[in-house]
């Protein structure tokens, strides 16, 4: 398995560990952690959820006979992949009774990356917001093979391997998902500069309610997806078309002047981070293509953003 592009291979890292049973397994899982972490994110789409899934994953390798385990870093993203495929699946009930559209959690990256370098552009496309907003499009399966061969490179028969699927099956799924993908994916062209430039364009747009420039920076079927998860305020249906887009906005936005707006960076994109006097905050992420901004990312469910500095 060539996990992220970033990792290192594990088999050196698993010699040498000494201590009780229980410390050699963790201290194996540690080794691999930035990569198991980064790939049951990608299949999830929550930070929690994935570490949740980590811990069960340290459960299962405590009571394994490790000595029969030639490849720990094969063997624990199989475990992983598995497990996050059943939360998937148990999540799809679940994500019916949720308040307005479901957004992936955003994760700070930058300074220090949770699921290991993000040194490409590859690399953080496959974990960008709105990437993994399309990912919820797909079935557990195919979400499963798309992340293996694409953020993974995982041939198909490794991948048939981890699912219990032939290989053919597993091709199958992924053109699949491709397609689904491309059918509500504009083109994502815009690299990190200019999606600042046009993140901080629409800021300052918003706050001084200038609504023909805000159509001009969005595109005319552009579409704002807003998370509150019914904690907080926000619309609970998307937000379709320039016009509309504009005047939600700048009516948000444009009257009080005491919103706290800091740029970060998250999930390998340029980001920011609202903050209202109350001290509820939002983050808000783009995608962008020919100049113009194509979907916005508003998130201010609570749960999602516990993991925000300050």
């Amino acid at each position: 398995m060539e996990p992220d592009r970033g990792d290192q291979p594990g088999a050196a890292a698993d010699r040498g560990v000494t201590g009780t049973p229980a410390a050699q397994a963790a201290g194996a899982l540690t080794a691999h952690r930035p990569m198991l972490l980064g790939l049951a994110y990608r299949l999830l789409g929550s930070l929690h959820d994935a570490e949740d899934v980590l811990q069960e994953a340290y459960l299962r390798w405590l009571d394994v006979d490790r000595e029969s385990v030639a490849e720990p870093r094969r063997y624990l993203s199989r475990v992983v992949t598995r497990l996050a495929v059943d939360r998937l699946r148990a999540r799809q009930a679940a994500r019916e009774t949720y308040v307005g559209p479901w957004l992936p959690e955003p994760v700070p990256t930058g300074a220090a990356e949770p699921f290991g370098p993000l040194d490409s552009a590859e690399l953080r496309d496959s974990v960008s917001v709105a990437l993994l907003h399309l990912l919820e499009r797909l079935t557990p399966p195919e979400r499963a093979v798309y992340v293996l061969h694409t953020a993974f490179a995982l041939p198909y028969a490794e991948i048939g391997e981890i699912l219990d699927r032939s290989a053919a099956d597993c091709r199958q799924l992924y053109h699949r998902a491709v397609a689904r993908i491309a059918d509500g994916r504009p083109r994502f062209t815009a690299g990190p500069a200019e999606q600042r430039r046009l993140l901080d364009a629409f800021l300052a747009a918003a706050r001084d309610g200038d609504l023909a420039r805000l159509t001009e920076l969005v595109a005319s079927d552009a579409v704002s997806w807003n998370d509150g998860g019914g904690a907080v305020r926000a619309a609970r249906n998307p937000v379709r078309g320039a016009d509309r887009i504009a005047r939600f906005f700048a009516g948000v936005y444009g009257r009080p002047r005491s919103i706290e707006a800091a740029p970060t960076e998250l999930n390998g994109g340029p980001a920011l981070v609202l903050r209202w006097p109350d001290g509820t905050r939002y983050t808000l992420a783009i995608a962008a293509a020919d100049g113009r901004i194509t979907d916005l990312y508003l998130v201010g469910n609570p749960a999602k953003l516990s993991r925000l500095p300050g």
